[in-house]
């Protein structure tokens, strides 16, 4: 993913940057950025143990990398603590990256609704299929008596 974005850094340096969807997809683009971006817009800062308790199916590395992108991209604030013991470090959303969380957050309820959306056309299928199965099988067995009785 680096590559995208140091193309893209390298169009804007160059003012050869002319289309603002790619530039967001590659701010915003990484399984796991969308939603680190919610959690801390929705919740507010987090340490970097409490993000990744919050995904637990994500390395330590991956994680490091998708922060280290946001806060390069001026989306997330990087604060360490160094009077604690051990040192801690807290990530929030910057002023850009609140600027973000109307878009996130749009993009969280398009998601619940065509979840549902494909849930209720998994249900409607299923019974659909289950009709057409007991279908088929009339069929087959009323197959079965017209050949006997044709033989």
């Amino acid at each position: 993913m680096g590559d995208l974005r140091q193309e893209i850094r390298a169009k804007i340096e160059n003012q050869q940057y002319n289309c603002e969807k790619e530039l967001t997809l590659s701010i915003i683009s990484g399984k796991w950025k969308v939603v680190i971006l919610y959690h801390l817009g929705v919740e507010g800062a987090h340490r970097f143990s409490d993000i990744k308790r919050l995904f637990p199916k994500i390395s330590h590395k991956v994680l490091t990398n998708q922060l280290r992108e946001l806060e390069e991209d001026g989306i997330v604030n990087r604060e360490v603590f160094y009077e604690t013991s051990p040192i801690q470090v807290e990530y929030s959303l910057t002023e850009v990256g609140e600027s973000l969380l109307p878009i996130v957050l749009m993009m969280y309820e398009w998601g619940k609704e065509r979840m549902e959306s494909l849930k209720t056309r998994a249900a409607t299928t299923d019974t659909c299929d289950n009709r057409d199965e007991r279908s088929i099988a009339e069929l087959n067995s009323a197959n079965s008596a017209v050949k006997q009785d044709i033989y």
